[in-house]
């Protein structure tokens, strides 16, 4: 498995934050993570292409959202809850009520 990076807490950015969410699909992973908590990529997908939801997992990896690792042959990703609160107060929770 290639190493995955995340940017740190500081260096997260309100503009990639909102661009990351604004997407349907990435807003879903989002609020099912939130919901449900850690999960592989697989569950997830809603049964859309592999490729496709590689590029939304980068996505919002790249924004900080969210936290993917490693487990034997799959990835469990996880919601930066707390980074995103520390960074931006309030705005995930204004998010997944919208």
């Amino acid at each position: 498995m290639s190493r995955i990076t995340h940017p740190p807490r500081d260096a997260l950015e309100l503009t990639r934050v909102l661009h990351a969410l604004s997407d349907p699909v990435r807003l879903e992973v989002v609020r099912s993570l939130a919901e449900n908590g850690e999960q592989t990529c697989a569950a997830l997908d809603g049964d859309r292409p592999k490729s496709t939801m590689s590029h939304h997992f980068k996505v919002l990896r790249a924004a900080g959202i969210v936290e993917t690792r490693g487990e034997r042959t799959s990835h469990l990703n996880r919601l930066r809850a707390e980074d995103l609160e520390a960074r931006f107060p309030g705005l995930l929770q204004a998010v997944l009520n919208g």
